[in-house]
């Protein structure tokens, strides 16, 4: 059911935010660190609605701090410690998971968050599939910018990675067309396996 589902999805968020607050909180200067609310399913079994959920309220103004979409924008994410804690930990979620799980729509007062969402790849992530689309995972590849929490932690920006990877396809390119290197390598290469397996008997 959808409720189950809810709760599911929150909890699993909830063990990573605990992952993320363990290598975060020792870090000198990083100071308090988002947390995700449990919540509980309950048993109603005499109500029209048997399953319901309970969680603790939260007392302030309620913010959303990440992008559910490419054309939300929230300053709140950039300007504020909470927001730019909460973009750190997608980017941590992210790198955990080797790209293939994303918390999205954090959302709630303070460092206190609740009705989170996850992305997983579409073939889901350890048999886990989320409550939001695919496309979230790459618009946060493309929107994401890291910030001083991000460098705390150690985390690889996702635009150099990028950059890179396009950079090493560029000069291999350049050097296919000069045949007289590619057959000055080959020999060699075929001669040292060869070396290898006689000198082994």
């Amino acid at each position: 059911s959808v409720v189950l589902q809810e709760c599911h999805v929150q909890n699993t968020a909830r063990e990573y935010a605990k992952l993320y607050a363990a290598e975060a909180e020792p870090l000198e200067g990083f100071g308090e660190v988002p947390e995700i609310i449990p919540i509980f399913l309950i048993h109603r079994p005499a109500n029209n609605i048997p399953y319901a959920t309970v969680e603790e309220e939260l007392v302030g103004e309620f913010v959303k701090y990440s992008v559910k979409d490419g054309k939300e924008v929230n300053f709140l994410r950039r300007d504020s410690e909470a927001g730019q804690k909460c973009c750190t930990f997608q980017h941590w979620v992210y790198e955990r998971t080797n790209g293939n799980l994303l918390v999205t729509d954090l959302q709630g007062v303070g460092m206190k968050l609740t009705d989170v969402g996850i992305a997983t790849l579409a073939k889901g992530y350890k048999g886990f599939k989320g409550n939001c689309s695919f496309s979230f995972i790459e618009q946060f590849r493309a929107l994401h910018q890291c910030n001083e929490y991000c460098e705390m932690l150690g985390l690889k920006s996702l635009r150099t990675t990028h950059q890179k990877q396009r950079k090493a396809t560029s000069t291999k390119s350049k050097n296919l067309p000069n045949s007289s290197t590619v057959k000055k390598m080959m020999p060699k290469k075929a001669r040292e396996p060869r070396d290898f397996i006689s000198s082994e008997h």
